[in-house]
């Protein structure tokens, strides 16, 4: 749950603190790789570093359920970077 939440705040301030014009698709693609990158290591750190409660667990999926979390935390940071987007929106008029 940790994992998850840290992964909802990286995206909110990566929408936030993105500048320039709002261009959706390319916050999209960059919030999805981001997410990709962020969700892999998540998935490692919590498969090997800590174990347990740390974040979703699928692992009786399988590749598929690795790839289930992964899947989870791009849609986070996507999420997260729409909502810091609107927020400096908000904000900067």
């Amino acid at each position: 749950m940790w994992l998850e939440l840290l992964t909802f705040l990286i995206g909110i301030a990566f929408g936030f603190f993105h500048k320039g014009k709002e261009d959706y698709w390319g916050i999209l693609r960059n919030g999805a790789v981001l997410g990709i990158v962020i969700g892999v290591l998540a998935v490692l750190i919590s498969m090997f570093l800590a174990p347990g409660s740390t974040s979703l667990s699928f692992d009786f999926l399988g590749a598929f359920g690795t790839i289930l979390v992964i899947l989870v935390f791009v849609i986070l940071m996507v999420a997260g970077a729409f909502i810091g987007d609107r927020i400096e929106r908000v904000l900067r008029k």
